[in-house]
């Protein structure tokens, strides 16, 4: 007689309690292992994560962590100054350059000329340097801007020992109704030494005849401005005069007639 195959016996597991207030327990998870335990308040508990590891447990009470904290710069009153300073700087100095131009639709002015006191310059130069110098008398419209004295070593022949000395020299520009710079240079210098002072490049191109006095003019290449040239001699002695700018034509005579037409000056000292 065939007997009937063994049964197996069942496994009897052990019955889950109930969790907290009453909710089912929770059933086992993967592989047999225990479910994890609710959190707090009786919440369900996170789900595992990757291959069954348990997930991160939520914050205090399940509320989300707290935000980052905000930059310092933000909760500081003297940061924010501090970072807005160069600012206010940078806008101070634009304002002020932008406040020293102006915008004029006739087009730019004649701006005021620098005034030069040439008559108590040249009697000072006068009582100084001792050869003859003169005041020249210009028409109205000419202005003195400028003046200056200097010196050109071995500039001069001294007539006793045909010596080579130390010249010196007296200058004083002016600007003329033209609205040109024209300046008059007034020395003991020799012709040759004083014109290569102002300009080393220059030759003699010819002369100008102005009220019987000759004016040897001296020219150069690009950019470089003529040069008028006249010697007066007199009972103190004589004088190189030079005469050069941006003017015209008209401005040199004019220049050369206020000078020549005039007596030197009496040195005071």
């Amino acid at each position: 007689m065939t007997s009937p195959p063994d049964e197996e016996p069942e496994v009897a597991h052990p019955t889950a309690k109930p969790d907290v207030a009453g909710l089912p327990a929770p059933q086992p998870d993967v592989a047999g292992l225990p479910a994890p335990q609710p959190d707090v308040a009786g919440l369900p508990a996170p789900q595992p994560d990757v291959a069954g590891l348990p997930a991160p447990k939520p914050d205090v009470a399940g509320l989300p962590a707290p935000k980052p904290a905000k930059p310092r710069l933000l909760q500081d009153g003297r940061d924010m100054f501090w970072s807005l300073a160069p600012l206010v700087v940078a806008c101070i100095v634009l304002a002020g350059l932008v406040g020293m131009c102006s915008f004029r639709p006739t087009g730019p002015t004649d701006g005021m000329a620098p005034t030069y006191d040439a008559a108590a310059a040249l009697q000072a130069d006068a009582d100084a340097l001792k050869f003859p110098i003169r005041l020249p008398n210009l028409p109205a419209g000419w202005q003195a801007n400028s003046g200056t004295r200097a010196g050109i070593e071995a500039g001069r022949t001294d007539s006793p020992t045909a010596e080579r000395q130390r010249a010196v020299l007296t200058r004083v520009g002016y600007i003329a109704p033209s609205k040109m710079f024209v300046s008059l240079t007034q020395s003991n210098a020799d012709e040759t030494a004083l014109v290569q002072s102002i300009h080393d490049s220059l030759y003699p191109a010819g002369t100008q005849d102005i009220r019987g006095v000759k004016w040897v003019v001296y020219q150069g290449g690009e950019g470089a401005e003529p040069v008028w040239t006249t010697r007066l001699d007199g009972p103190a002695g004589a004088t190189q005069l030079a005469i050069t700018g941006a003017g015209t034509d008209e401005d040199f005579r004019t220049l050369a007639i206020a000078t020549q037409t005039q007596t030197p000056l009496t040195a005071k000292r």
